[in-house]
């Protein structure tokens, strides 16, 4: 069950629940504060010269609120907004038949931009850059390329990957932002925020200790809180407290850490099936019998950040602070190595 809780990426069947929590304003945005103070000096000035936003990419890993600035974005500007994702964009026609139907001034929202077919990349290139579509009209020696002139308009890529972008792709945003992990503070706001969207009770230590195992993703946040919210209902109380915070995330296998099964796995594999490591992603992988791209695009990030494990020219290692959350031991040299924790 935790392998799902806290598996940041979008579930459709969740989509009504996230979307009656999301922020609709700038200033309702909780957290990302660098990000939002440059995006509110960035569209008051194109709003202020009458002009389309500069195209925008978001990057960072999922469920810390790419998709939601994207349409903040559109709001503010007050555009209209297309939402597409780079999977589906498989023939360059696809994309041909959005730009040619976009508003001027609109805003075109492209999800998992990496993932986009070459072939469709390349027509992006003069429609971001000149705002003109070619289109090869033709075969063989009869072909001929045709400009489309297409109003001006606003693109808001996300990635959880930005370094799978083409470089002239990269080079056509004009305002690139790293979305980082939530601080304690800031998912603390957002759930009890969620908690009063929701009618709900919630005392300020359950919202904190929620807050506290949530991976530094409000998606992970709401997700959890709605969980506990049903641990609550079923034990007849209309509020979450702390003790029922507590007995809900031990039943969902949410470690104080926020560490589920698989992170455990992860961890575990390292220390005793590679000595600590260093070990590569695709013998991790196969190990643990997971996709590589899981591994490297859902969990690493957080355990890299939270000091649980770190990446070397010659692969993955177990950190001290990981050894002893476990519960292994450690060896004096390794706790030269690897002292320095996070908090």
């Amino acid at each position: 069950m935790s392998e799902h809780v806290l598996v940041p990426t979008r579930d459709p069947a969740e989509a009504p629940f996230e979307e009656s929590l999301r922020p609709r304003r700038l200033a309702e945005y909780i957290g990302q504060e660098k990000v939002t103070a440059n995006l509110r000096v960035f569209i008051a000035a194109a709003r202020g010269r009458q002009e389309s936003l500069d195209h925008v990419l978001l990057f960072g890993p999922p469920g810390l609120g790419k998709t939601t600035l994207a349409h903040i974005i559109a709001l503010e500007m007050e555009a209209p907004i297309q939402v597409t994702s780079g999977p589906v964009l498989e023939r360059a026609g696809d994309l041909a038949a959005i730009l040619t139907n976009i508003e001027p001034g609109g805003v075109l929202f492209i999800d998992e931009i990496h993932r986009i077919a070459p072939a469709v990349a390349e027509i992006l290139y003069p429609a971001l850059e000149d705002f003109a579509l070619d289109i090869v009209v033709g075969q063989g020696p009869a072909a001929r390329t045709m400009r489309l002139t297409l109003p001006r308009f606003t693109l808001v890529g996300a990635t959880t990957r930005a370094g799978l972008l083409p470089p002239p792709l990269r080079d056509r945003f004009g305002i690139v932002h790293r979305l980082d992990f939530y601080a304690h503070d800031a998912l603390r706001t957002i759930v009890k925020r969620s908690a009063g969207l929701l009618a709900m009770g919630l005392a300020d230590d359950a919202a904190e200790e929620i807050a506290r195992r949530s991976r530094g993703t409000p998606r992970i946040a709401n997700r959890l809180l709605r969980r506990v919210r049903d641990f609550a209902h079923a034990s007849g109380d209309d509020s979450v407290s702390l003790d029922i915070a507590r007995y809900g995330l031990e039943r969902l296998e949410v470690d104080e850490f926020g560490l589920d099964e698989l992170d455990r796995r992860l961890l575990a594999a390292v220390i005793e099936q590679y000595g600590g490591g260093p070990v590569g992603l695709k013998a991790l992988a196969a190990t643990l019998g997971e996709d590589q791209g899981t591994l490297e695009d859902i969990y690493e990030p957080f355990l890299l950040q939270r000091g649980f494990l770190q990446r070397t020219p010659r692969g993955r290692v177990a950190t001290v602070r990981a050894r002893r959350h476990l519960g292994y031991p450690v060896a004096g040299d390794q706790a030269g190595l690897f002292s320095a924790e996070k908090p």
